[in-house]
């Protein structure tokens, strides 16, 4: 067995303004699924190990740079509030994860013939 028998890709995919700041990755991605999924942003920044504040901040960026909300919250009360996707920003986490696949169908085909060309 040779070394490369045991090497495994990895790769993050990211979108990027002109300039070079992030918009939208898998960890951002990853957040507004679980929000969506908690139905709060609490919640899933809790599950996730991550602050509140800086991702808050963070989704706030982001829809100043895409020019629409990916939140829609209420505020709490006797039931405490929640925290969901807009219908664009569902739409854009569903486009991400569409895209995602394709790429990782891809990854893996052009994986796997890189290893067949090592093995060869």
């Amino acid at each position: 067995m040779k070394l490369y028998d045991k090497v495994t890709p990895n790769y993050k995919i990211w979108f990027s303004d002109p300039e070079g700041n992030g918009i939208l990755g898998d960890g951002k991605w990853k957040i507004l699924l679980k929000i969506e999924e908690c139905g709060s942003l609490v919640k899933a920044c809790e599950e996730l190990g991550i602050t509140y504040r800086r991702t808050w901040n963070d989704l706030k960026k982001i829809e100043t740079m895409l020019g629409f909300s990916l939140l829609e919250t209420t505020r709490g009360g006797q039931d405490g509030g929640s925290t969901h996707l807009t219908a664009e920003g569902r739409k854009l986490v569903a486009a991400f994860e569409k895209f995602h696949q394709k790429m990782d169908q891809l990854m893996e085909q052009e994986f796997t013939n890189l290893m067949n060309n090592l093995n060869e």
